[in-house]
């Protein structure tokens, strides 16, 4: 489990991360929602340890972040920023292969070899592994940086916005991957998403921020309606409920208000049409 106690982080006299507790429970995937500036990828670092706190505590499994060997955390828990700057040249396999350093130290063993090569697969980047990262397309960076943290092998895998770059298939693919590594490898997910819909379909739990604090830890089930999206982002989101789950409606300011009252769209009644 990862345990967020009390949690700040300041710029300035401006608390981007503002007393934040909270608890993500082993297994399946949670998502961060929320609104630019709400707080996510800053609350995503500090778990991680790559941004420091002005307060407050987080541990992964009983074990202090700020506290722990930087090689046994690394084991433990992976990160995939938003910002991926490489400053040398390296193809997609020499990409993966850093996931795997925690172990390897530089020094790659035949077991670091199947991790590397069965996360090239898993992204279904095998006839791009001899290629250089800047001779791929945007998505297929990602993919490799995704295939990096998978190459890792941790419990838990923090993920910043991963469907960046990728167009509607691949971000459904992507989503599709990470729910069948949190099912099948049982892997801790955790996203930051501005896609509310995918956080809706894919995600277990979802945790919703705005101006640096939690507004709601929950189901999407119980997140997604239009009480709790008109709290998180300040719009009014019509939501359908569709195959099972609760996808918001929100491309146009009013529209579907308007469609509604000429009789164009059935609203459904209940908590799902909340």
């Amino acid at each position: 489990m990862i345990d967020v106690q009390g949690v700040t982080k300041r710029y300035g006299d401006k608390a981007v991360v503002d007393n934040v507790s909270l608890q993500i429970r082993k297994g399946g995937i949670t998502s961060i929602i929320g609104p630019n500036g709400a707080g996510k990828s800053t609350l995503l670092t500090m778990i991680s340890r790559l941004s420091p706190m002005d307060a407050g505590t987080v541990t992964v499994d009983g074990l202090d972040v700020t506290k722990t060997a930087s090689d046994k955390l690394a084991r433990r828990l992976s990160i995939l920023r938003q910002d991926n700057h490489i400053p040398v040249r390296l193809t997609v396999e020499e990409m993966v292969a850093f996931g795997r350093y925690p172990y390897s130290k530089g020094r790659l063993t035949v077991e670091d070899k199947e991790q590397i090569d069965a996360a090239i697969a898993y992204l279904h980047l095998d006839e791009f592994r001899g290629r250089f990262l800047d001779q791929l397309s945007g998505g297929q960076r990602q993919r490799t940086f995704v295939a990096m943290v998978l190459a890792q092998n941790t419990d838990y895998v923090l993920l910043d916005e991963p469907l960046n770059s990728l167009d509607m298939r691949h971000a459904v693919d992507m989503m599709q991957m990470l729910r069948k590594t949190a099912d099948e490898l049982s892997k801790t997910v955790v996203l930051v998403l501005h896609d509310i819909n995918f956080a809706s379909v894919y995600s277990d739990e979802i945790i919703a921020m705005r101006d640096g604090k939690v507004v709601l830890q929950a189901p999407p089930r119980l997140l997604m309606c239009r009480h709790w999206l008109r709290e998180i982002y300040e719009l009014d989101v019509h939501v359908e409920h569709i195959a099972g789950h609760n996808i918001g409606v929100y491309y146009r300011h009013g529209i579907i208000e308007a469609a509604t009252a000429a009789g164009r769209v059935s609203v459904p009644h209940g908590p799902a049409a909340d």
